[in-house]
């Protein structure tokens, strides 16, 4: 049996029976299937069994007997389990075929083979990786005004991707080596390419198992934006020494250029200062680094990654602060982002930020209606996690600029 699947069987059913009520067990290839009547609520149920189950190598789910497709066995299967595949605790025998009785308990709990780990090479991650690194380095070439004439021509934009995906692939590894350490199941980070203005739309990992304590929540949320900070603000002092690069004449003097202006936030303002590095420049042909750019993107992935709404690394660390109460918080982010963009356009009579606060109204509130990840144990984390929590929030803070960009269209 391979490392990580499982033994050939559960725990033990005395462990079982003192929550759920066990009637008959079949083994359908790897999967257990549990049947019988639950003895305490579902939450109770969870948490006594999941680490009885996740020792044993599966993850469980209980579910309706009619909301289960039958096993190998029942209604012409392949093969049907055999007598050793079944065990009978007190209840009706398995039918002739194998399988579930005729008249079988209304509740199955169901027992996977759970894997934390990496199955082979995981070719779907490694294209959308590749597939990204020219999304950048194609949008790249375009920051640094360079003419693609052939394939090679796209390395010249190297600085602005090893920028960007730099700051991208930290703050995902950051969740992924705390999801490890948790023994969670979940994917390696999917990049996503787009030909937008940065190259990509970011990353994202699929948590496939369930979460074991607050504790393993607060970890996984905070690791990647404390690491992807880590990460953005090497890119901006790194950028902030470069040399700025040259607006060619052509884009200067035409009157069909759409501008785009970027505002910094106060971090980025702040690394400026320490550095003694300029942001900008008198003459009009100098422009700072695009590696400064990809510092600018970090930082505003962090602050709207923080925002406390739905299962964000925000959503996260405030589920895992505040237990339950965090809904209240989640339901009150979409209201601050559309008066922010109400703000905007009624007091400062500017349309530019608007737009993007709507949108992100829109999608905090889908993301505060599909609520938050609940962990198994929701016991309170300690004062040392609550603090970490507080600054990195502050961090986050520091990242936010009401107007983060204006495109300013041709005359």
């Amino acid at each position: 049996m391979d490392e990580g699947r499982g033994s050939a069987d559960g725990p033990p059913i005395e462990e079982i029976e003192s929550v759920f009520r066990v009637d008959e067990t079949v083994r359908d290839g790897e999967t257990l299937y549990y049947l019988g009547t639950p003895l305490a609520s579902s939450k109770t149920l969870e948490r006594q069994l999941w680490p009885l189950f996740r020792d044993a190598g599966y993850k469980i789910r209980l579910r309706d007997r009619e909301d289960v497709d039958a096993p190998v066995g029942i209604d012409g299967g392949s093969e049907p389990a055999t007598a050793a595949d079944r065990v009978t605790n007190g209840g009706p025998l398995p039918t002739a075929g194998g399988g579930f009785p005729q008249v079988a308990p209304r509740y199955v709990l169901i027992a996977e083979p759970r894997t934390a780990g990496i199955d082979g090479i995981p070719w779907a991650n490694v294209a959308a990786f590749l597939l990204t690194v020219l999304s950048t380095l194609w949008v790249g070439t375009q920051w640094y005004y360079i003419d693609v004439d052939g394939p090679a021509d796209l390395l010249g934009a190297w600085p602005f991707t090893a920028a960007i995906l730099g700051v991208l692939a930290v703050h995902e590894f950051g969740h992924y080596v705390l999801i490890r350490y948790h023994d969670v199941d979940a994917s390696l980070p999917y990049f996503i390419p787009i030909p937008t203005i940065i190259g990509t739309m970011g990353a994202v990992i699929r948590m496939r198992g369930r979460i074991p304590s607050r504790k393993a929540l607060f970890d996984i949320g905070v690791a990647g934006p404390l690491a992807g900070l880590v990460a953005t603000v090497v890119v901006t002092v790194i950028g902030l020494h470069l040399d700025p690069i040259t607006v060619p004449e052509r884009i200067l003097e035409s009157e069909q250029s759409t501008q785009i202006v970027f505002h910094y936030p106060l971090l980025l303002q702040g690394l400026a200062a320490l550095t003694g590095q300029p942001l900008a420049y008198a003459d009009p042909s100098l422009s700072t680094s695009p590696v400064v750019f990809g510092g600018w993107v970090g930082m505003f992935v962090t602050f709207l990654n923080l925002l406390p709404a739905g299962q964000t690394d925000g959503g996260h660390i405030t589920r895992a602060m505040l237990g339950p109460r965090q809904e209240t918080l989640a339901a009150g982010v979409p209201f601050a982002l559309f008066g922010l963009a109400g703000y905007l356009f009624w007091i400062e009579n500017t349309v530019y930020g608007v737009g993007l606060w709507v949108v992100w109204g829109v999608f905090t509130t889908l993301l505060a209606y599909s609520g938050p990840a609940t962990p198994i144990h929701d016991d309170p984390i300690d004062r040392r996690r609550l603090a970490v929590g507080a600054v990195t929030f502050l961090l986050g803070a520091l990242c936010f600029v009401p107007v983060p960009f204006e495109i300013i269209p041709p005359a």
